[in-house]
């Protein structure tokens, strides 16, 4: 008894060290250098294809303008690849973006607001599963912002503020845990 019990253990073990991992958390190496972190959460949802949540913070100054707040991503992935299985290999990734930041401007008589944009991109990436363990996620690609500044007191120079709204671009390389 003790034996097959053993051995069906070591069958299952043997599945499971095989089976591709379909979880994947990761933390974007890029946001530090424009002051915020992203983090993300992607699960495969088939062969071919995942979803993403991305939840990111930042707490940028320039000059006199302090901006703060925080942003949500969700993204849907279509992996390319014939070889590998999601969530490894290429793949292109529409993706939504929501932003809420509070906005402090020192130099207009300490004037404050909010910006609250909407937007989205397409992401084009590819990541790989090292060991079964480490995701290494790289992508690039286009976005429009679009949203309104809402002052709350003094005055915000929306002219002044770092370039948030319109056509832009993300960046990232992204290191995580595949579970």
């Amino acid at each position: 008894m003790k034996k097959a019990l053993l051995a069906c253990a070591m069958f299952v073990g043997a599945l499971s060290a095989n089976a591709q991992k379909q979880n994947v958390f990761k933390v974007n190496l890029f946001s530090p250098i424009v002051k915020s972190g992203s983090f993300f959460y992607e699960r495969a949802i088939n062969a071919k294809s995942s979803v993403q949540m991305g939840v990111g913070f930042t707490s940028y100054k320039k000059d006199d303008i302090k901006l703060s707040g925080i942003f949500l991503t969700p993204e849907y992935r279509f992996y390319l690849s014939s070889t590998n299985e999601a969530p490894s290999g290429f793949y292109v990734g529409p993706y939504l973006r929501y932003q809420n930041l509070k906005i402090e401007d020192k130099e207009a008589g300490g004037g404050k607001a909010t910006l609250t944009t909407f937007g989205g991109g397409l992401s084009v990436g590819r990541q790989w599963i090292f060991s079964d363990v480490i995701s290494l996620d790289i992508f690039a690609g286009p976005n429009y912002n679009s949203g309104k500044v809402k002052v709350t007191s003094g005055n915000v120079d929306e002219d002044e503020l770092p370039l948030i709204k319109g056509f832009g671009a993300r960046v990232g390389v992204t290191l995580g845990v595949a579970f």
